[in-house]
């Protein structure tokens, strides 16, 4: 969530909590966010609430599935989206992602494009195993 950066996990609720911040695990079981390119699709994803002086903010962590708009009406448009690999985005690892861990942990983008690889494009787990 914050770049805590090795902080005991209770230490840091505790601190949230004095900040009046108040986090809360949802149990979701799906989430939906609609563009205007198509859908995007998180089954059994970890939600999380972050409720700071009256505003709420929600953390989505999972893989979503790309669905097409309604209006494009390709039924295959998920396996297309796995399987249409360009050459910047190797392994379904989105560029931005790369280039995030990479200058997060200080690595080579490759090193930080196998580390997302090896953890199944989990940002926080990649850049918590490079620092």
């Amino acid at each position: 969530m914050f770049g805590g950066g090795g902080m005991n996990p209770r230490k840091m609720k505790q601190m949230m909590k004095q900040m009046g911040i108040d986090v809360e695990e949802l149990d979701a079981e799906r989430v939906v966010v609609e563009t205007a390119d198509g859908d995007l699709v998180f089954e059994d994803p970890q939600v999380t609430r972050m409720d700071a002086q009256g505003q709420q903010t929600y953390q989505i962590v999972g893989d979503p599935d790309e669905v097409a708009d309604a209006g494009a009406g390709s039924a295959g448009a998920v396996e297309a989206a796995d399987t249409d690999e360009d050459a910047g985005d190797a392994g379904g690892i989105p560029d931005d992602d790369v280039a995030l861990v990479a200058e997060r942990a200080g690595v080579p983008e490759s090193l930080a494009r196998e580390t997302l690889e090896a953890h199944d494009g989990d940002l926080a787990a990649a850049i918590a195993e490079l620092e």
